[in-house]
């Protein structure tokens, strides 16, 4: 769905993309000799006029009526946003791979197996810390020869016949697409493919399988018809992150991986946690999920103007599409009560500046890896 983060505009060293964090601003004088700064710290005065300022364009909420309008219809809203951008609105998220080294399969392959080696021996070990595995060089591969981009078949539209299919059958471990794969991922949220197509091209590994997902049909079939799109490697598929109803097409215990990046604040708070016990129950033992989200005071919250908050912290844009923005804690919550173990729970303060118009900008986003429990050896 949305992904508003501006990638790449301080990221290659050398072809390598450093981990946030690792670009700091000790001299103010010196504020616009990059495109951005990390862990950027607030004085009390700027923090107070943040949470002065949310106070203020929270005031005056959106009327029932339309905000019944904005749940019922935000599969419209968000329809109508792909077909005006397509595929031009957000660019490949090549920092994935600095971020979340967890997308290399074979390298955390080999570290789940050594985490169940170890649990038979032991107690289950503490979770890395997000600075391990760093060192991963992953160039930005704008023209990758690992996925067939000149000759590809058309998929169907939307595959929805397979998983109701599926979902009839009861998705037995032998009957889902992917089913031969030892390495699979979900990513909830898919637009366009900025992430999937990113991850096919990048990591080549024959027992890699991806699954993407979103509630736009539009976005969905902008993903299939990507010529990058390999339906053996790849499935993907409409999905409403919301709707208990409707099955995902993997069996529980399957997915190494689940990646929410920049999703999870786009539905209703209220449905957010269901939603996330649902993706937990797919996640195989020691299997990981991660986020990157809004946090609490962004530039973005703070540019929201009175009669557009929904409810506290959540807001609906121009075009209709609607936006949560999240604290540590109540991400943690989110994780945790959904039986997961934390790895990773970071703020990522972060100085954009437009070098041109002498403008700068405060993000805050939130980046999350929230582990399952691997099984005892008594279970």
């Amino acid at each position: 769905m949305d992904a508003s983060y501006s990638e790449g505009a301080d990221a290659a060293v050398c072809g390598k993309r450093q981990q946030f964090g690792n670009r700091f601003l000790s001299d103010p004088a010196r504020v616009f000799h990059h495109n951005a700064w990390d862990s950027v710290e607030w004085s009390e005065e700027q923090a107070a006029a943040a949470e002065r300022k949310v106070q203020e364009n929270s005031t005056q909420r959106v009327c029932q009526e339309k905000q019944v309008d904005y749940e019922i219809n935000a599969n419209k809203y968000w329809n109508d946003f792909y077909k005006i951008h397509e595929n031009g609105f957000f660019k490949d998220r090549h920092w994935l791979f600095t971020e979340f080294p967890e997308l290399a399969p074979s390298q955390n392959q080999n570290d789940l197996k050594d985490l169940l080696s170890e649990n038979k021996a032991s107690e289950v070990p503490a979770c890395r810390s997000s600075e391990d595995g760093s060192g991963l060089i992953i160039e930005e591969q704008h023209s990758c020869s690992s996925v067939s981009l000149g000759h590809k078949t058309q998929p169907p539209p939307v595959e929805e016949n397979v998983t109701q299919k599926l979902r009839h059958l009861g998705i037995c471990a032998d009957e889902f697409p992917g089913s031969s794969a030892t390495y699979r991922i979900l990513e909830v949220g898919c637009g366009v493919g900025n992430t999937v197509f990113p991850i096919l091209q990048t990591n080549n590994d024959p027992r890699l399988f991806v699954y993407c997902c979103d509630f736009s049909s539009t976005a969905v079939e902008l993903v299939q018809t990507n010529s990058a799109y390999d339906p053996s490697r790849c499935f993907a598929f409409v999905h409403d992150l919301c709707d208990e109803d409707k099955s995902y097409p993997v069996p529980g215990d399957s997915l190494d991986v689940i990646i929410l990046i920049f999703v999870l604040s786009a539905i209703i708070p209220d449905k957010m946690q269901k939603a996330i016990n649902r993706l937990s129950r797919l996640l195989k033992p020691g299997g990981m999920m991660l986020l990157r989200d809004y946090g609490r005071y962004d530039m973005a919250q703070l540019r929201f103007k009175k009669g557009q908050c929904l409810s506290e912290n959540f807001y609906v844009r121009g075009d209709g599409t609607r936006v949560y923005f999240f604290t540590q804690d109540e991400l943690d919550t989110l994780f945790t009560t959904a039986g997961l173990e934390k790895v990773q729970n970071l703020v990522d303060r972060r100085l954009q500046v437009n070098r041109g118009k002498q403008l700068t900008m405060y993000r805050v986003w939130i980046q999350c890896k929230y582990r399952k429990p691997l099984l005892s050896s008594t279970s």
